[in-house]
């Protein structure tokens, strides 16, 4: 009964989500374009960070895409929920909340694994990106993994009870740290201060690790101890706020 509901909900989620032409365009039309883009203007062969280009921005435009469908997707949703009044629907029916919570996580989750293997086929058979299976997959499963903190971040905007004000502000910070964490442009580009404040970003050690792991090398520790305190940061935070809200 309740794996049947949680597959009925993800079910629904996925398809919701399919169906927003935002998301088409943020999450997988951007980063394709941006990739085929950059990659013509700077050429293929140019190394950076330890590895070809067309393979570093392969992992720029992979993240930068997860990001749109964890933030901009998700806090969407949940904004225009509330508005509905679904979530309160949902308070007095049969379905149990750890359903609802369950089936955004998990249908985030399949949305962001459509996404790297789309922007994967993409690099592969367009580009030619040549990486070792391993490779591969470790950079899949770090960009998969890596997604949580945020969609815990979209989780926290969509609590913002006006909806038009959570699209704007879901699609600034998503802009944002895409822009500042180096997900458009590479760190050697910007001047010293920019780079001090691309490091303290979630997105750029989201970044970091893939363009590691394509280079051969193990995620950094440090990139992964940010990534985890910003997840913690945001989930305390999305849950005081929601707790207040149903408490009001």
């Amino acid at each position: 009964m309740y794996t049947t509901a949680l597959l009925a909900q993800c079910r629904a989620e996925i398809k919701r989500t399919l169906r927003n032409r935002r998301f088409f365009i943020f999450s997988l039309m951007m980063p394709a374009l941006f990739y085929f883009i950059f990659t013509g203007v700077v050429g293929d062969s140019m190394q950076i960070g330890g590895t070809d280009w067309k393979s570093y921005y392969l992992m720029s435009m992979t993240v930068y895409g997860v990001l749109g469908s964890s933030i901009t997707s998700l806090s969407s949703r949940l904004a225009a929920e509330r508005a509905s009044g679904y979530i309160r629907l949902l308070r007095v029916s049969p379905l149990p909340s750890t359903v609802y919570v369950l089936s955004k996580l998990v249908s985030t989750l399949m949305v962001n694994a459509g996404i790297i293997v789309f922007m994967f086929l993409l690099g592969g058979l367009v580009k030619g990106v040549s990486m070792g299976w391993e490779s591969w997959l470790a950079c899949g499963l770090w960009i998969w993994a890596g997604s949580l903190p945020f969609m815990a971040l979209g989780t926290l905007i969509g609590l913002i009870k006006n909806t038009d004000l959570v699209q704007v502000i879901a699609q600034l910070v998503y802009m944002g740290i895409s822009v500042l964490g180096g997900l458009w442009f590479p760190k050697q580009a910007m001047n010293s201060t920019l780079q001090r404040i691309m490091e303290a970003l979630p997105s750029y050690r989201f970044g970091s690790g893939a363009w590691s792991l394509a280079a051969g090398h193990a995620v950094s520790l440090q990139s992964l101890l940010i990534l985890c305190g910003y997840a913690v940061v945001f989930m305390v935070l999305s849950s005081y706020l929601n707790k207040r809200q149903e408490a009001i």
